[in-house]
């Protein structure tokens, strides 16, 4: 695809019409955007692949779930249902999809929900006995339908949408310009020693609006879980991935000094008893017999079979946290929350 992407150009003025016709449609009001009376917080990107999402929808969850009855609204990506499906107590990936999985089973106490159709999703939620009292749409900044009173877009630190270019040349899901309709921009997975200097330049290039702020955060990781009791991060281990760029953990393990063999799938990959077995066989090279994996994959990994074969396995969290500034977020997310009080 990379090498492909030079003679793509060629196809960029197609996709670049539609997608700015779309979108001034919309700003013009021939194609209806749906207001609902509730605070509602659409946190997206410009272009495809990994940018931080489902840390930063978790950090909204943290500032808000004191003051707020939260729900989580998202498409469901990859999942094998269709419809508005709301997850269980014992939320299943192949239903909900991994990363609503992942945001139920650390926060069994707020709702969350999918729906490809976020007006109808929305609706639904305000429609339940106990509706929420905000809500927080993950991955919807082309979703043009429903109006949030709140956009957060988040840019990659090592691709910035000022650099990039639309689809499918480059990786943007709409011209760059698209970035206006934010209140707030974060630069993720920025260097956690990122100079006040380098922020500043980085602003300059993103030239924000009035209305706009930029901020920058990092990843943080947490020790890792275990799932299986014998598991041992001081000894070598087989690291699976199945996201969008593991460069982040690979970098942090290595720095770690930990001695690991990297299984890495394609984004949302879903595991086959084939790459099961795969996994466990990798993981019995050497005599490691253990598996360690990310937060989001081990929601679809067989995790009892590769128990069953003694292979001892544990999950690494992550979560996000601002490089300064981190006061300012918080206070523009309760402002706006609260301005519906």
């Amino acid at each position: 695809m990379k090498l492909a992407r030079p003679y793509l150009v060629l196809l960029n003025p197609i996709y670049w019409v539609i997608v700015f016709f779309r979108n001034l449609f919309y700003d013009l009001g021939i194609f209806k955007s749906e207001f609902l009376n509730i605070p509602i917080i659409a946190i997206g990107n410009l272009s495809t692949g990994g940018t931080g999402k489902t840390p930063h929808t978790e950090y909204l969850i943290e500032c808000l779930k004191e003051h707020k009855k939260l729900a989580v609204l998202s498409r469901g990506y990859r999942r094998e249902s269709v419809g508005y499906q709301e997850a269980t107590k014992q939320p299943d990936a192949l239903q909900i999809g991994d990363e609503p999985a992942q945001i139920k089973s650390k926060y069994p106490e707020i709702t969350v929900a999918v729906d490809v159709d976020r007006v109808n999703g929305v609706k639904t939620l305000l429609a339940k006995n106990n509706p929420p009292e905000v809500i927080l749409l993950d991955d919807a900044f082309q979703h043009r339908k429903l109006q949030a009173g709140f956009y957060v877009l988040l840019s990659p630190y090592q691709h910035l949408f000022v650099d990039d270019w639309v689809l499918p040349a480059g990786n943007l899901r709409e011209q760059r310009k698209g970035y206006e309709r934010a209140q707030c921009i974060v630069v993720t997975k920025c260097p956690s020693d990122l100079s006040a200097q380098e922020r500043q330049n980085i602003i300059s290039r993103i030239k924000p609006k009035s209305h706009q702020e930029v901020f920058f955060s990092t990843i943080a990781y947490a020790n890792p879980l275990p799932l299986t009791s014998a598991f041992d991060f001081q000894k070598g281990f087989v690291l699976v991935t199945g996201i969008a760029d593991a460069s982040p953990l690979t970098r942090h393990l290595q720095d770690s000094k930990k001695e690991f063999q990297h299984l890495n799938f394609a984004d949302h990959y879903r595991f086959s008893e084939a790459d099961t077995m795969e996994i466990i066989a990798k993981a019995r090279e050497k005599g490691l017999c253990q598996v360690l994996t990310t937060e989001k994959d081990y929601q679809r990994i067989d995790v009892s079979k590769l128990i069953q074969e003694g292979i001892q396995i544990a999950y690494l969290p992550i979560s996000m946290r601002f490089i300064g500034d981190e006061q300012d977020f918080s206070k523009q997310i309760l402002d706006y929350v609260t301005s519906y009080d």
